[in-house]
């Protein structure tokens, strides 16, 4: 059951989903897919990898806020789905905390039931807190957080939770003991892409819808305005702010991505991955498809916190330590020996080991 339309998979939390779908379809199993829409729209690719695709209007009345339990969770219910999950005895898959309003509901007592954490979602809620400017975005964001705090206990219903991180896992098994356990992020990667020795400029990526991600990138703005190398911007933006203030910077451009194969282009011409985030939360996809398909990664501790891949990053967490870092990899050739670190790194990143740990715990 999944929290959005996890097609295009063009944000983190989707492209977990969407590889995870193909993974499980791949290694035989017949998926029955139930899924919450609110602006995405329905998907016909998704019926390639299941035998049913069941779509949910999610009821986003502001009134819902009112309600005691989380609006991300409220707001996914709709009558149907009880029925339509009545209707096939099989494992239940919930994607996100988002998705588990009938985690407990008497009729699906006998049922396996199984939840993917992409978060741990009270601590994510409260730093969108820390990082939101709007006064009303942010009472929201500390409303939920509250309320997903005492929500969360639902977990001890489900047979098992598949955290996201390693870091986050060990939260999880403090709390509900066995029942929690790692399991690696899905994503489009199958091997490491081997590029020239060079690239071009540094790189940043991101949705700029979020308050995080624009924050960040008027931070590096910043941090590149005395630089003499170019930055590139990539992402959605109608944000004229940024906009102009990028236009002013002679060595920063915006470049509006198209899709996904435009942002492997990118990736592929970057010499320099700049990835930074004020926020510290599950595991940032961004961060395994840039040492997929790229060169050389800047990262602050926020972004590879519990991801066990500190060591292929060059940490800056200060706007002096990215120039330092910049100056020295801009004269750097991408070796060899890079790449050899990331393929025994980069091993848990496994779709189809992993997509194994799902069906063993499923028995299906």
């Amino acid at each position: 059951m999944s929290f959005d339309v996890p097609y295009p998979a063009d944000y983190g939390g989707v492209m977990d989903v969407y590889y995870k779908i193909q993974s499980l379809a791949e290694s035989g199993i017949e998926i029955y897919l139930h899924l919450y829409t609110h602006k995405r729209k329905e998907q016909t690719v998704l019926r390639k990898y299941c035998k049913e695709v069941h779509y949910y209007q999610r009821k986003m009345a502001l009134s819902k806020g009112l309600h005691f339990l989380p609006f991300i969770v409220v707001t996914r219910n709709d009558p149907q789905l009880i029925n339509n999950l009545k209707a096939v005895e099989a494992p239940i898959f919930f994607e996100g905390l988002h998705t588990t309003l009938l985690l407990n509901h008497k009729d699906l007592q006998e049922r396996k039931t199984f939840v993917r954490a992409h978060n741990i979602e009270h601590h994510y809620y409260a730093q969108l807190a820390k990082t939101e400017m709007n006064i009303l975005k942010k009472i929201y964001n500390l409303a939920e957080a509250l309320k997903l705090k005492f929500y969360e206990s639902v977990l001890k219903n489900c047979d098992q939770i598949f955290s996201i991180s390693e870091k986050e896992n060990e939260y999880f098994k403090n709390k509900y003991g066995d029942r929690a356990s790692y399991l690696p992020a899905f994503h489009p990667n199958e091997s490491i892409k081997v590029l020239s020795k060079k690239g071009y400029f540094a790189l940043w990526h991101g949705n700029l819808n979020v308050a995080d991600n624009l924050k960040s990138a008027y931070y590096l703005i910043e941090t590149f305005e005395n630089l003499d190398y170019p930055l590139v911007i990539a992402g959605r933006s109608q944000h004229k702010k940024l906009l102009s203030k990028i236009e002013s910077a002679k060595n920063i451009s915006f470049i509006h991505l198209k899709n996904d194969a435009h942002l492997l282009e990118l990736f592929h011409r970057a010499h320099i991955n700049i990835l930074f985030s004020f926020q510290e939360s599950g595991i940032k996809l961004k961060l395994v498809n840039a040492l997929f398909q790229s060169r050389y990664v800047v990262a602050n501790s926020k972004i590879t916190a519990g991801t066990g891949l500190e060591t292929l990053c060059h940490i800056a967490n200060h706007k002096d330590e990215i120039r330092s870092c910049i100056l020295k990899l801009i004269l750097l050739d991408f070796s060899e020996e890079e790449i050899s670190n990331r393929k025994t790194l980069l091993k848990q990143f496994n779709n189809k080991e992993n997509v194994k740990k799902i069906i063993m715990q499923m028995n299906v």
